[in-house]
């Protein structure tokens, strides 16, 4: 019997190599053991070419103590190099260096899926025993666990595994991340604040705040895919500073509509608001090169003949409303 990525081999139980990642603490196996008698292995468990364990701790204790020589296992193929030495360590001194944020999401996602695998071959397998049994009213269920219990079991399991904490959360945050900075269907300014934003948790920035930073541009460019890029506006206003401006007008003399809608002008304004909070006015008056100066005054001025011009239209068409500008 065999599987896409798998293939099953009898393996002496000595050439399996367990790591201290796996867990210690493998609780009461007496029941696990009499369903093997009873049943047999229903699930083999799972081991890299090389004879790394990867699922199956308990069914492989389980056995050991029944006496077994060999046992059936799953050789999972297509195992990075790095998750292979991970769950292979037989001391922490053996990894030579942590890995980094990006590293463990990596690994974390690679296990999750191994683990995901492995979860739902034992739920067939124990349904399998399960239907086997009926006739004697005994559910034996040849397996280390029950059926997964919660979505979140192979991910609880693959951050223990990689990190040694229960950091899924963080872990699952990371790989979002990731998933936008690759996303080739999003917009490019979106893409590289994804990117930049890895960089800036390698080098140790906090995972929460920065994921709801990328998450919150990438749903306002989702809601309104007309949000300009401010950075891409900013080079280019710094390209055009000294190009006469003129307001575009119809050929009927009256001001063109809006390109972008309303909606992403109080999304781009509400997402400003508060910016100056950032920044010391001296330091900005003194640092700013000429042209970079220049384009402040140009906004300034501009921003005020906005406002007025949005003014004098409220004023107009809500008369109530003016006296509260």
């Amino acid at each position: 019997m065999s599987d896409p990525g798998h293939f099953e081999v009898e393996r002496t139980i000595d050439s399996i190599t367990i790591g201290v990642r796996h867990r210690t603490d493998l609780g009461d196996l007496q029941a696990l053991k009499e369903s093997i008698e009873n049943l047999g292995l229903l699930q083999p468990i799972t081991i890299t070419p090389d004879g790394t364990l990867l699922c199956g701790r308990r069914r492989l204790e389980a056995v050991k103590e029944l006496g077994w020589r060999s046992v059936r296992v799953w050789v999972r193929s297509g195992i990075s190099d790095d998750l292979k030495g991970l769950m292979a360590l037989q001391d922490e001194n053996l990894l030579h260096k942590p890995f980094s944020p990006i590293e463990s999401e990596a690994l974390y996602r690679e296990l999750k899926k191994v683990l995901a695998e492995d979860a739902a071959q034992r739920q067939e397998a124990t349904q399998f025993g399960a239907g086997a049994a009926e006739g004697n009213g005994e559910n034996h269920g040849a397996d280390d666990s029950s059926a997964p219990s919660r979505p979140g079991d192979a991910r609880d399991q693959a951050a223990i595994l990689v990190t040694g904490a229960n950091a899924h959360q963080r872990l699952e945050r990371i790989g979002r991340i990731k998933d936008v900075a690759d996303d080739p269907t999003r917009p490019a300014h979106v893409r590289k604040l994804a990117s930049d934003s890895l960089d800036q948790i390698n080098n140790g920035a906090p995972v929460s705040s920065t994921y709801e930073r990328v998450m919150d541009l990438a749903r306002q460019a989702e809601a309104d895919p007309s949000l300009p890029d401010l950075d891409a506006l900013a080079e280019e206003a710094l390209k055009r500073i000294c190009e006469p401006r003129t307001r575009r007008t119809n050929p009927s003399g009256t001001p063109r509509k809006s390109e972008w809608s309303t909606r992403s002008f109080v999304l781009m304004w509400t997402d400003m608001d508060g910016w100056w909070t950032h920044y010391d006015a001296a330091e900005i008056g003194t640092e700013l090169k000429d042209a970079e100066w220049e384009l402040l005054k140009r906004m300034h001025e501009t921003l005020t003949a906005f406002v007025e011009e949005a003014r004098d239209a409220r004023k107009t068409t809500m008369p109530t409303a003016a006296t509260a500008s």
